[in-house]
């Protein structure tokens, strides 16, 4: 059967066939799709863990309880799981462990732009990257067989094209994994020294197996059964034809002596640019299949290789002592595009690619529309306020982080998921008692119960004296307004236990707390006042939903009396998209208008107006 698929569909549905019974991730753009998708097959636990860290920690448990497990997450949420995947290297598991890490070349949705790949290389676990939707649900199958094979975990690298591109995939039926039998191993699973030791030479023997496998593997239809002297059933039945004869790397002959190396996305790249030559396409690229490499780079008069991200293949090939043009010549920055790969192999010499690329440049010329908070965002009014009084703001990572932008600019730092709060602490200790009352920290309730709490708590036990203001809009605004444990409802939509964030606050010993309503600009400022001028360390929890989460509820409009306005234009301070400039031909002044469309009712045009010039109507 053919499915028409966005690349992360694909994986849920390899989870699905290969028989997994649990997956465990935290939301973040280009993953996301992974997990929603596999909350509609009921055959699989799942759930969205407070972090990357939980998330892969509550996936090994359940995979060295015997189960087959499906963790996800984006390439920043790595860094935060790093410490246990470290040492899962080491334990190995018992069931089967696959990790899909989805990377953002060009950073679409991401706050820096690093490679997965060096995890694989740090951690000595085997990596597999896919080039379309069919090899998401393919490789996925043959993670899981790896995995199972070596008793390690398997990373699966996807960068945002191959996550988000859609393509038809050819499926088969899910197939009962077995849960192997959890045995007492103290040996294996706890790693004291002198075990971790022992361990460690385990790892190193594991790796040249697989190095050598790497050679010759092929894509996985089988269940491979570490626990007895024979494969388990078929995965699938249905798979494609070819799939029991195709190499996870493999050579493609073609035309002349120029040959290319390349691995996922970029594969596709090449092939539009290149041609018919030769290319030798890995699937898994850590570790290398050095015999491949070596063979296929004989007698080759040009040999490129051609990978997104970091030269990861270009190094290793280059201490094989290949000769291999990369770097050099294409860009380690943003996404490596076929008209990228294009320009700097052949140039723009025709023609239509002169007019090509002098049409690009135009539009390179032309302003870009900078993303703004929506119309009846929450947090508008926080940020405006916030501006107002001159604070100096340590952000956090969320759809708030656009407070930075003008017109409202009111962040002055963010560097990762949980830091203003540390941030804060910081600053106001290196700069002294001086600086008291001159900043605060903002941060969403989903980052918050992420990697907030913790920050809070090192500012309540060191003394510190900040207020962190929680923006909490009951979700996982950026992401796609996913469900997390302050919302009461789980990744299903099922009511669960709900995390009280004046409870924790107060838990970790913070006793000035108050509720506010961000669109109570009066009460919020008043609140921010006193706050940050009082002696301990206080919360402020700014407290309204996501316009967003309701799209049914009844607005009510404003309008602008044009007598009364005077053009003051103190309402463009928020930065509403539905408050607008009009100038008709030969108007010199303007009119302050509202987009019907785009009002949301929130009411914070009508709170700045000076002249009651912007009034409610009702509908």
């Amino acid at each position: 059967m053919k499915e028409l698929m966005l690349g992360n569909e694909a994986v849920a549905r390899g989870a699905y066939e290969a028989g997994v019974t649990v997956a465990t991730a935290y939301p973040g753009t280009p993953s996301t799709e992974i997990t929603e998708t596999i909350s509609r097959y009921k055959e699989i636990y799942c759930e969205w863990a407070p972090n990357e860290k939980v998330a892969l920690e509550v996936a090994a448990g359940a995979a060295i309880g015997g189960a087959r497990v499906l963790c996800t997450m984006k390439h920043v949420g790595l860094n935060v799981a790093a410490d246990p995947l470290f040492t899962l290297s080491y334990t190995g598991i018992n069931g089967g462990l696959v990790i899909v890490v989805a990377d953002d070349p060009g950073m679409h949705s991401s706050q820096n732009e690093q490679d997965t790949r060096y995890y694989a290389l740090a951690a000595k676990i085997p990596l597999l990257e896919p080039a379309d939707a069919q090899e998401c649900r393919d490789y996925i199958l043959t993670a899981f067989s790896l995995s199972e094979e070596f008793d390690c975990p398997v990373l699966v690298r996807l960068t945002t094209r191959v996550a988000h591109t859609r393509g038809v995939v050819i499926v088969g039926e899910r197939k009962t994994a077995p849960l192997w039998d959890y045995v007492k191993n103290f040996s294996k699973y706890v790693m004291l020294p002198g075990m971790a030791r022992q361990r460690r030479e385990i790892v190193e023997q594991r790796m040249a197996r697989l190095a050598e496998a790497a050679n010759t593997y092929s894509l996985a239809n089988m269940y491979v059964d570490q626990h007895a002297d024979t494969p388990g059933d078929t995965l699938a039945d249905t798979h494609t034809q070819t799939q029991t004869d195709l190499q996870l790397n493999r050579v493609e002959a073609g035309n002349g002596k120029t040959a290319v190396i390349t691995s996922g996305i970029a594969y596709q790249y090449a092939r539009e640019v290149f041609g018919e030559v030769s290319y030798l396409k890995l699937g898994m690229v850590h570790p290398l299949p050095e015999r491949l490499v070596v063979d296929f780079a004989q007698g080759r008069e040009e040999l490129y290789v051609i990978e997104e991200g970091d030269p990861f293949l270009e190094t290793q090939l280059k201490a094989l002592g290949i000769r291999v043009t990369g770097k050099k010549l294409f860009p380690a920055t943003g996404e490596l595009l076929p008209g990228v790969l294009r320009e700097r192999i052949f140039g723009a010499n025709t023609k239509e690619e002169k007019e090509e690329a002098k049409a690009g440049a135009q539009v390179e010329a032309i302003p870009t529309r900078p993303p703004v908070l929506c119309p009846g965002c929450p947090h508008r009014g926080v940020f405006y306020v916030l501006k107002k009084l001159g604070l100096t703001v340590l952000g956090d990572i969320g759809c708030y982080t656009l407070g930075a932008l003008p017109p409202t600019g009111a962040m002055d730092a963010c560097i990762c998921m949980g830091a203003s709060i540390g941030m804060l602490h910081g600053m106001e200790k290196a700069r002294g008692p001086e600086f008291a009352g001159k900043a605060v920290a903002v941060i969403g309730d989903s980052t918050f119960i992420h990697s907030g709490i913790t920050g809070l708590t090192d500012l309540v036990y060191n003394k510190g004296r900040g207020t962190v203001i929680i923006l909490d809009n009951n979700t996982t605004g950026m992401t796609g307004h996913q469900n997390h444990p302050g919302t009461g409802f789980d990744l299903r939509g099922e009511p669960t236990n709900r995390l009280d964030l004046v409870q924790v606050a107060k838990a970790v010993g913070v006793r000035r707390v108050k509720v506010v309503d961000p669109f109570a600009l009066t009460e919020l400022e008043k609140a921010v006042k006193e706050e940050v001028q009082a002696e301990d360390p206080s919360v402020i929890i700014a407290r309204r939903p996501c316009v967003l989460l309701d799209r049914s509820k009844t607005r009510v409009l404003v309008r602008v009396d044009e007598e009364k306005c005077t053009f003051c234009r103190r309402c463009l301070a928020i930065g509403c998209p539905a408050v607008a400039v009009s100038r008709t031909a030969g108007e010199k002044k303007g009119r302050i208008v509202i987009n019907e469309t785009l009002c949301t009712g929130c009411m914070l045009c009508v709170q700045l107006c000076p002249f009651g010039a912007i009034e409610r109507v009702e509908r």
